[in-house]
């Protein structure tokens, strides 16, 4: 597979995680209040926190999804997407641990069926496609950088 097909591929992973976080964060910025209630469900924070991060947090994947399509603070947005998803699994499974039956809510009514093993398998898919992003964006960024530095001593 050659570079421009790998960097195809890359992009496609980036629009598809960008866009899944956008539609999860619109989905909760739509109602905040439920947003808060079930990040309350997990008895881990005080209910005035969990309020203001239900405003908050919505908003943050929604921008750190669109700074994975635009390419603009990219970075930055791989990085707050991946801590967001280690937060949420680890907090995902203290909360089976003390046996609290969880609903996230994530996604809206599609995910409020699945069972716990199906959210942990989606949200480790989605970790483990972070982390390929993780892993692969050094090259990505050089191989671009590459080649505008190449294109502009062309001109």
């Amino acid at each position: 597979m050659d570079v421009s097909q790998r960097h195809v591929l890359w992009r496609i992973l980036d629009f598809l995680i960008g866009g899944l976080f956008i539609y999860a964060g619109v989905i909760k910025m739509l109602d905040p209040i439920r947003f808060g209630i079930d990040i309350d469900n997990f008895k881990m924070l005080p209910w005035p926190i969990a309020i203001r991060l239900a405003f908050f947090l919505p908003w943050l994947e929604i921008l750190a999804g669109v700074a994975l399509i635009t390419r603009r603070l990219y970075l930055g947005g791989l990085t707050i997407l991946t801590a967001l998803m280690f937060v949420f699994i680890g907090a995902t499974i203290t909360a089976k641990a003390r046996g609290l039956d969880i609903t996230c809510g994530c996604f809206g009514h599609a995910s409020k069926n699945l069972s716990f093993t199906w959210h942990m398998v989606l949200d480790l898919v989605l970790a483990a496609s972070l982390l390929l992003l993780w892993r692969s964006s050094p090259q990505r960024f050089v191989g671009e950088a590459g080649g505008a530095r190449a294109v502009a001593s062309q001109e």
